[in-house]
């Protein structure tokens, strides 16, 4: 029966979407956080999970994680190694707003706007639901993509190529 599910035929094209979705998402998040990492640094910080130590170098480095795991997965290039990075990292944002939930902290998640911004909204259970939903969507196209589109395609065409 998993089995049956798993090698429908339809995922190709329902995973199409969700990519593009996902991808859009990693990369509109990171913007504001490439460009202005000390802002998204306060952010981290807020959260009062990481040692001060980490919270630079986890601020400078995230972002551009985010930007290559959503390009990679816009791309279909290493679409499951994408999937697996944005469900991970979804998992890890996840667990940082449940901690910051129930130590009741009244702060904004940091996802796409920094701390304070007009357009940011507080951390609730709605943000883990939302974020919940992400990475189930990361880990359906880590499961059932067949990426019948997109440059994963083209590489395994030229392997298979006779010389």
């Amino acid at each position: 029966m998993i089995n049956k599910i798993r090698n429908w035929r339809g995922h190709s094209f329902l995973a199409l979407p969700v990519r593009l979705y996902l991808g859009y998402v990693f990369i509109a998040a990171c913007i504001h956080k490439i460009a202005s990492p000390a802002d998204f640094a306060i952010d981290i910080a807020t959260y009062q999970i990481l040692p001060i130590i980490l919270i630079n170098p986890m601020a400078i480095a995230l972002p551009w994680i985010e930007l290559v795991s959503g390009a990679m997965i816009i791309l279909a290039f290493r679409t499951r190694t994408a999937a697996l990075m944005m469900a991970g990292m979804m998992f890890m944002f996840t667990v940082a707003v449940i901690l910051a939930l129930a130590q009741g902290l009244d702060m904004s998640c940091g996802c796409f706007a920094s701390q304070g911004a007009v357009d940011e909204d507080p951390i609730s259970w709605l943000t883990v639901l939302r974020d919940v939903v992400w990475m189930a969507l990361a880990l359906y196209v880590l499961a059932c993509d067949r990426c019948p589109l997109g440059v994963d395609r083209l590489l395994s065409r030229q392997k298979r190529a006779p010389n």
